[in-house]
């Protein structure tokens, strides 16, 4: 019997990038899944979750939007389980309270305010980043290991008007304030950077990095990121939902590379490609840093190497002409 037959579960922004995965596991692993949209209407944002396999028999589309109070109610009522993974992901924007921060917080809040009312609903799993645990005002060097145990310091990421990061810290702060407050059983997920093939037909945030890099940016940025692959951040989400035991934040990280290192790579991958060879300024390199693999691992999560990460996202990126290799 699959692990989810029988069960209901929802899954909140299910048109995303991780969602989108998160949404074909599921229905791999047999749940009914419930998955909130803002507009169930769009082919853009629906076709690509009504093809994947069990989706005629198991997959309900509804409509919610995160600014509006009470929205999540009806779909979450009678959910054994709520992944919450709808939030912007935006790295440029012209107002970040209106277009970054009100939805990821406001909306987190309303997504767990519905959850509070449904008594059927037995565990949460909330969508962050491991931009919640970076910024604590602690040097990252190469040899500093960033943990569960690390949190960002939102008063620092509004001072230094990093509003992602901002974002995303204080809807995860959010979250887990009122879910322990009212009982509710919950965990967290912070992936890095995540990367890997698009069941979506629009490109999204963490997926431009790359293509950038591929479609004739003349420099890359002096930045040291982590990196993950979708389908291990999807799986992880589940199996943190389905094991009893799992409780607290989980990193989920592949490995931290400078983007020179990353463009390295992806020369070697694809030696015909115009991939940029200098840096977008001439400040030393920023340092890489590790984060620790050990409770993703509790999980049964075996990462899939960066190496095939990048070939996947840029296959992904062939087949749907947005490079012409």
């Amino acid at each position: 019997m699959k692990s989810g037959e029988g069960k209901v579960v929802c899954v909140t922004g299910a048109s995303g990038y991780i969602a989108s995965w998160v949404v074909k596991f599921l229905l791999q692993r047999g749940y009914t899944v419930r998955a909130t949209v803002r507009d169930p209407s769009n082919p853009k944002k629906v076709d690509h979750l009504l093809k994947l396999d069990g989706a005629k028999e198991r997959l309900q589309l509804f409509k919610a939007d995160l600014l509006e109070e009470g929205s999540f109610d009806s779909v979450i009522q009678g959910c054994h389980g709520v992944f919450h993974t709808a939030s912007a992901v935006l790295f440029v924007f012209d107002d970040p309270q209106t277009q970054l921060i009100d939805p990821a917080v406001k909306g987190t809040l309303n997504v767990v305010k519905s959850c509070a009312k449904s008594p059927s609903v037995k565990r949460v799993v909330v969508t962050s980043s491991i931009a919640t645990a970076l910024y604590n005002g602690a040097p990252r060097t190469p040899e500093v290991v960033v943990d569960e145990t690390w949190f960002s310091n939102s008063d620092f990421l509004w001072e230094q008007k990093m509003w992602y990061q901002y974002a995303k810290t204080s809807a995860e702060e959010v979250a887990t304030k009122f879910l322990t407050e009212n009982n509710i059983d919950y965990v967290v997920m912070n992936p890095a950077v995540t990367i890997g093939p698009l069941l979506q037909p629009e490109l999204n945030g963490s997926s431009n990095l790359v293509l950038n890099l591929l479609n004739g940016s003349e420099t890359f940025m002096n930045a040291a990121f982590g990196w993950v692959n979708v389908k291990d951040v999807a799986n992880a989400h589940i199996e943190a939902y389905e094991d009893g035991s799992a409780s607290g934040r989980y990193c989920l990280c592949e490995r931290v590379i400078h983007f020179s290192e990353l463009t390295n790579i992806l020369r070697r991958m694809y030696p015909t490609l115009q991939i940029p060879d200098k840096c977008a300024d001439d400040k030393p390199y920023m340092q890489t840093f590790q984060v620790s693999k050990e409770k993703a691992k509790t999980l049964g999560i075996e990462f899939i190497p960066l190496e095939e990460s990048l070939k996947e996202i840029v296959e992904s990126f062939k087949e749907k002409k947005f490079v012409s290799l």
